[in-house]
């Protein structure tokens, strides 16, 4: 029977769908999860499932929307004057975003390599990413840094943030919080853009 919508739909029911594929496709994988065990983890009908859901990739679309909103306000983090204690602040507020969605980025980031739609949403959210460190950049230093230099500092960092994010659930806490030596290498690596970025020209050649 066809399931046709009405007004008194339940958005709990799909709140509950999306949890229980959340959990499942963690725990199994997208392609060994049926929509049937969905449904029995959800305590629906599975005619609800497709009634949301009219393709299983609908649901991974739909997952990639319950990622916490990375956006940081840059005036937030920033220590005016001080590239690196400002970047240290984004860092830490961006890995605390990680922590509140572990288990989805976790599945996020292993389906992206076969479901075009998850790799182009989450290229989306590194490209916001990018977008805030150079803000971040740009805030501190008071705009007086090269443009061209910041935007590369700022692909590198998002790099380095987006690798560790994507390993996070190896050898990490099962929350995802950063291990010592994992917190280590994300401060040099903070440390060693903004000393690049800040440091004094080199002095020209002497003249022979």
């Amino acid at each position: 029977m066809r399931l046709t919508k009405k007004k008194d739909d339940d958005p709990s029911a799909r709140e509950r769908i999306l949890a229980a594929a959340e959990e499942l496709f963690a725990e199994s994988g997208f392609d060994a999860t049926p929509t049937s065990k969905i449904a029995a983890r959800a305590g629906v009908p599975k005619g609800l499932v497709h009634y949301y859901f009219q393709r299983k990739p609908d649901l991974l679309t739909a997952l990639v929307e319950r990622l916490p909103d990375e956006r940081i306000d840059p005036m937030g983090v920033v220590v005016p004057g001080d590239v690196a204690a400002s970047l240290r602040r984004l860092v830490a507020e961006l890995d605390a975003r990680l922590r509140a969605s572990y288990l989805l980025s976790h599945l996020l980031w292993r389906e992206a390599d076969t479901h075009t739609a998850v790799r182009d949403a989450l290229q989306q959210r590194f490209g916001r990413v990018v977008d805030q460190i150079r803000a971040v950049i740009m805030a501190a230093s008071m705009g007086r840094l090269p443009v061209a230099t910041v935007d590369t500092a700022s692909g590198l960092l998002a790099l380095a943030v987006s690798y560790r994010h994507s390993v996070a659930r190896h050898g990490e806490a099962d929350d995802g919080t950063p291990n010592a030596a994992s917190a280590e290498t994300i401060d040099r690596e903070v440390d060693f853009i903004a000393g690049a970025l800040t440091a004094p020209p080199a002095p020209a050649p002497l003249a022979r």
